[in-house]
């Protein structure tokens, strides 16, 4: 074989190199149709399961909205909260979404949409007893997750909360808070769901519950749990993030870009505040 007939031979073998290259990456890049996304489907009003085992609420009632949108079909799946993102990464499903609040660890693993709810969370109690309004006027903190700026404000909480029981679900963005502020003064218990911590509460088996006002919005006209009230003040501000988002796997930006433009949409046209006035008795747009 001369050498023009080698030169030939391996440009031919690079550009066929080259060409399976290039199909292994169309083989690669998914054509988003069909998706499925994760929800607790027990952390009512943001989302639930009916007795039929469909999943309603705000969150489930938006994502319809936002697949239409899209033109993607969308099929809902129930998960325990605390395999929610473990699930994502190992590809059980292409996202999830269940008032998961966007903070940086999170965000270490996984991607987030543009935020589409903001909510602050608060303490509960039986009959609302037990923990006063130590703010005055208003009710509520604003704080920033900076201890320096945050430990004045907390500190009467601090003093209110002392050898009490703090019972949250775990996992949860709420459950850094409390450990990092509280957990050296009181007895703090982790629960799989709220619905556990709240039948502790309402049974005298842990003082108080830390969550979503939103959430306690969601159960107020349960029987079982009719009792518990918000007690003290609302805690908001940039301690949780930006907000609320759906989450992906970072290598699907593709898919993210998708929801983040129908979000958009959502929030400009009053779809999110349309929908969260409904489930929620408030506008919970951020």
């Amino acid at each position: 074989m001369n050498a023009i007939s080698t030169r030939v031979l391996k440009t031919s073998l690079v550009t066929f190199l080259g060409m399976l290259a290039l199909a292994g990456t169309g083989a690669q890049a998914k054509e988003w149709k069909t998706v499925k996304i994760a929800l607790e489907g027990s952390y009512a009003p943001w989302n639930l399961t009916l007795p039929n085992g469909k999943i309603s609420g705000f969150e489930p009632e938006l994502l319809d909205n936002l697949c239409k949108r899209v033109n993607l079909q969308c099929e809902t799946v129930a998960q325990d909260f605390d395999g929610l993102i473990t699930g994502l990464q190992a590809g059980k499903f292409d996202a999830v979404m269940d008032a998961l609040a966007i903070t940086p660890e999170r965000q270490q693993v996984i991607a987030f949409s543009k935020p589409y709810a903001a909510t602050p969370a608060a303490f509960a109690t039986v009959d609302g007893h037990g923990l006063a309004n130590t703010t005055g006027k208003p009710s509520s903190l604003k704080l920033t997750g900076n201890p320096k700026t945050d430990s004045q404000l907390i500190a009467p909480l601090r003093d209110q909360l002392k050898g009490k029981s703090i019972g949250i679900q775990s996992g949860t963005v709420y459950t850094k808070f409390i450990n990092d502020n509280f957990k050296d003064i009181t007895s703090v218990r982790l629960y799989k769901t709220s619905a556990e911590r709240d039948l502790d509460l309402v049974n005298g088996r842990v003082d108080i519950a830390f969550d979503d006002v939103t959430y306690y919005a969601g159960i107020a006209d349960n029987k079982d749990t009719a009792r518990i009230r918000v007690a003290g003040p609302t805690i908001g501000g940039t301690v949780w993030g930006p907000g609320e988002g759906l989450g992906f796997r970072k290598q699907d930006a593709d898919l993210k870009a998708k929801f983040d433009a129908a979000i958009t949409a959502a929030l400009a046209d009053g779809t999110v505040t349309r929908l969260s006035e409904k489930w929620f008795k408030t506008d919970v747009k951020p």
